[in-house]
């Protein structure tokens, strides 16, 4: 199961991706990986093995970029490797991409794309997002992504970053969980509401189908039909550090399944078609 945290704001971004991925190390993984976007460009840093040794090779370089994303991979597609881990990147190297999911027809992606001339360099499925991302980029960032997921067959839970639109995070859900953390003057993703609680309590929670754009000063979210839509804030109550997941694979969903029951008619508890037992990357 893996763990996705990104971040967009006015603080350095590297040490909370970082913080927030500890907060998540209870899905289990075997590598991990950053990717910011800085002055200077894209910077990505990925190691097999625990957080502790992505740490070390992010000392001593420069961590004052103030947007990123984050990501701890458990493998399926591909073993676990340096190259496997994710950020992946685009075949320009402009896009980066952290998945939590699985990309059912992953191989016939990667056969379209490399007749195209793209050059793959992991086992993952994965690392097809980033390239069908660049495929179509038009200057919209949103829109590239909207395009990309109408031809994805399977689970996820993304988050894209581009060197030519620096200042926002792009993100979509499908069948894997993924929230938003509402700041003050910056704004956060992750896979669970624990990666996000010692910088804010209010959230907005996302359907299958949801794109996000994240910016430090706002979130805008469309639904499946590329419709803006309002959601409402959802204030979390309890600390991380006492919780327990009560048996649900998730904070988020206990969280909102011990909400006191509303009006008639909503009072069922809802059905999560996210509660699948292979998780990839």
């Amino acid at each position: 199961m893996c763990g996705v945290v990104g971040y967009v704001g006015s603080r350095p971004a590297t040490p909370i991706i970082l913080e927030g991925l500890k907060k998540l190390e209870y899905r289990g993984y075997d590598s991990s990986g950053v990717a910011v976007l800085d002055q200077d460009g894209l910077k990505v840093e990925k190691k097999m093995g625990r957080l502790s040794e992505l740490e070390k090779a992010l000392s001593g370089k420069e961590l004052d970029a103030t947007i990123g994303i984050g990501h701890t991979r458990w493998a399926t597609h591909g073993r676990p490797s340096d190259i496997n881990a994710h950020p992946h990147t685009s075949n320009d190297g402009k896009i980066a991409v952290v998945h939590n999911g699985i990309i059912e027809n992953y191989l016939q992606l990667r056969e379209w794309l490399s007749a195209m001339g793209h050059v793959f360099k992991s086992e993952t499925d994965t690392e097809v997002i980033p390239h069908l991302i660049e495929h179509f980029y038009k200057g919209d960032l949103v829109e590239a992504v909207q395009k990309t997921v109408s031809h994805l067959e399977g689970s996820y839970a993304i988050m894209a970053i581009s060197v030519d639109q620096p200042g926002r995070i792009v993100a979509v859900r499908q069948d894997m969980p993924l929230v938003v953390g509402l700041g003050q003057g910056e704004n956060l993703l992750a896979s669970d509401i624990p990666a996000l609680l010692k910088h804010t309590r209010r959230c907005y929670l996302l359907n299958d189908g949801d794109v996000v754009e994240l910016r430090a000063d706002r979130v805008i979210i469309r639904d499946v039909s590329g419709k803006v839509v309002e959601k409402e804030i959802f204030e979390v109550t309890w600390d991380a550090e006492e919780a327990e997941k009560g048996g649900y694979d998730h904070f988020m969903l206990k969280e909102i399944y011990e909400q006191p029951p509303g009006p008639a008619g909503y009072s069922e508890r809802p059905h999560f078609p996210c509660r699948r037992q292979s998780y990839a990357g």
